[in-house]
């Protein structure tokens, strides 16, 4: 299994959804970093369950542990351990699954390929790993913010057919957090809760796309051929549960336009190069411009939903499912936090290998 992720500042998160805990264990951090707990809680909190009406209901405080690789509020450069127990587990909720696929699901592929699946919750496919990131990205966003001045903020731009209003150039965090969907355009917002409640009572669910907006990030990450900022960041977010597109600055989109409306004009202001537009989306040949990274992700619907569904079990006969346990009727506003640490960790990544080709 790829449970590690990064070249110079390395994670590896393990631990299972309904198991005793998950977590994080950071390597490549460099030294004094000042790092607390209180900056892993926060960012934990904004991914945690329970934390309004319109997402999973299983309670869970999240509360982060830092075992290792700090000492007087500042990193020692030696690997950093994070624990995050699970309170709020109920196992029991999945035994009528045990012997049946789940729609949608990683149930049938892992026990394809591996033999054997972890049929609590889904195991390591669950969201549930996803906290050791969030974990991890906290500690990333607070190095690119002392060393570079780099702000990250996501949001949620779609969900389902309503679409927001937003200008990832000027939105801000505060906006984000102002509703507990996460859309900046409070106007929209109201509707997307509307509809994330409608559906959620009907027992179906809902997906859409969240926006991700990287300012001041430094000229120069990113490596030709392979590694290309673009394409590392596409699969940091690909690798989030649900997610199923991707693009960055005009994306898909660009396909309308021509190549003279397309390119992005370059001019010098006080002594640094510019461009007029960006459509490329703050990356040019894989590697970062100086201008902000913009990109989307779209997730797909939460596969797991409360009607019935057609199914097959494990001994290949034809058989109904309906789910039961605690889900999120739409992933949008918990994902964006996902989103915001897997940027993070892709360009703090980036940043320690120029510093290491630059020395």
């Amino acid at each position: 299994m790829g449970n590690t992720f990064g070249h110079i500042f390395r994670i590896t998160t393990w631990g299972e959804s309904h198991g005793g805990g998950v977590g994080v264990v950071i390597d490549g951090c460099p030294p004094l970093v000042e790092v607390c707990e209180a900056d892993i809680q926060k960012e934990l909190d904004r991914r945690k369950p329970g934390q309004s009406h319109i997402v999973t209901q299983r309670k869970e405080s999240d509360t982060a542990h830092l075992l290792s690789g700090v000492f007087e509020g500042k990193t020692l450069g030696t690997p950093i351990s994070i624990l995050v127990w699970n309170e709020d587990a109920r196992p029991e909720a999945y035994e009528d699954f045990k012997d049946k696929y789940r729609p949608s699901h990683a149930d049938y592929t892992y026990d394809k390929k591996y033999g054997v699946r972890n049929w609590q919750g889904g195991g390591r496919a669950s969201a549930r790993e996803t906290i050791g990131r969030v974990a991890a990205g906290a500690i990333a966003r607070k190095i690119l913010k002392e060393k570079c001045g780099t702000e990250i903020v996501g949001y949620v731009k779609q969900v389902q057919n309503l679409t927001a209003e937003v200008d990832p150039d000027t939105v801000r965090m505060p906006q984000v957090e102002d509703n507990i969907v996460r859309c900046p355009d409070s106007a929209v917002a109201e509707k997307m809760i509307a509809l994330i409640e409608r559906i959620r009572k009907k027992g179906d669910s809902l997906g859409g796309v969240v926006e991700c907006v990287a300012r001041k990030v430094p000229v120069g990450l990113g490596d030709p051929v392979f590694d290309k900022l673009e394409a590392d960041l596409a699969k940091a977010v690909m690798s989030l549960p649900a997610s199923k597109g991707f693009e960055i600055g005009s994306g898909f989109a660009g396909v309308r336009l021509t190549g003279s409306q397309h390119n992005d004009p370059f001019y010098a202001r006080q002594g640094k190069v510019r461009t007029r537009t960006n459509f490329s989306g703050g990356i040019q040949g894989g590697i970062s411009n100086g201008e902000n990274i913009v990109m989307r992700v779209a997730f797909k619907p939460t596969a797991t939903i409360m009607l019935e569904q057609d199914t097959v079990d494990v001994r290949g006969r034809n058989v109904k499912l309906k789910a039961r346990g605690r889900h999120d009727p739409c992933v949008l506003p918990r994902a964006v936090p996902m989103v915001e640490a897997m940027v993070a960790l892709v360009l703090v990544d980036h940043y320690l290998r120029a510093k290491a080709v630059a020395s």
